[in-house]
């Protein structure tokens, strides 16, 4: 009998492996566009962090989501992000 192995994903706020299932992917589109994927199915480069704004703030000091995404993101795409963890 198969063992399933649970996929795992580093959060890029507080840098722990979690289950990717208990993260927040933050993808980045074909033209640029970076928004949060709480489906985990959009098409892009993603990354991952887990559903808390104080990891996506950490993540932001970091500039973490702009080396994984080899692009600066502006400040008002950071508070759209924020905005939807609240809400979520």
């Amino acid at each position: 009998m198969a063992v399933k192995k649970i996929p795992m994903r580093k959060c890029l706020g507080c840098m722990e492996q979690k289950p990717k299932k208990e993260l927040v992917r933050v993808v980045k589109s074909a033209d640029g566009d970076i928004s949060l994927d709480l489906t985990g199915k959009k098409n892009g480069r993603g990354a991952y962090i887990c559903p808390e704004v104080s990891c996506l703030e950490k993540a932001k000091k970091a500039k973490r989501l702009e080396r994984a995404f080899e692009c600066a993101i502006p400040a008002e795409v950071y508070e759209a992000m924020e905005s939807e963890l609240k809400n979520e």
